[in-house]
């Protein structure tokens, strides 16, 4: 007589009963809902070459959960270089002056936002017009890339 061949889909706990053993329960371990972080910025104001002025970020948490660590990178134009001091603190600038990095921790609510304020030096032989440079936010918990990166312009004045 020829063998019989059973398929049993569905979840453990059904093949257990088809197969008359019962497996130890598996723990319920939820799952985390993260957020998801969108940046914007103001616009620097208009300054002379050889001038100074400041670019104020803001990373918004749009949810549903708390959003894990992040960082907002500021990349600068040529012709352009970062200048102390930063909010926050924990901001870092590359030795070329032309990246700024501020890292921040886990937490930030739902609806929530974190800023970063940026002084900027604009070179004295940069022409009158505009630059332009990229405002970045970046979590490992923020899958979605929609929102994390923006522009910004620097109108250097005559």
């Amino acid at each position: 007589m020829p063998g019989r061949l059973v398929v049993a889909l569905g979840t453990c706990s059904a093949v257990a009963a088809l197969l008359g053993t019962a497996p130890a329960a598996a723990p319920f371990v939820p799952r985390a809902v993260a957020g998801h972080l969108t940046v914007t910025e103001e616009d620097p104001d208009p300054t002379p070459a050889g001038g100074q002025t400041l670019l104020h970020a803001t990373a918004e948490n749009g949810g549903p959960g708390e959003a894990g660590a992040f960082t907002l990178t500021l990349q600068l134009p040529d012709g352009v270089v970062a200048q102390g001091p930063f909010f926050p603190r924990s901001c870092t600038v590359t030795p070329d002056g032309h990246t700024v990095t501020c890292p921040f921790p886990a937490g930030l609510p739902f609806e929530q936002t974190a800023s970063a304020s940026m002084q900027m030096q604009v070179d004295p032989g940069v022409a009158p017009g505009t630059l332009t440079g990229t405002l970045t936010v970046s979590s490992d918990d923020d899958p979605d890339p929609t929102g994390h990166t923006t522009p910004f312009v620097i109108q250097v004045t005559g």
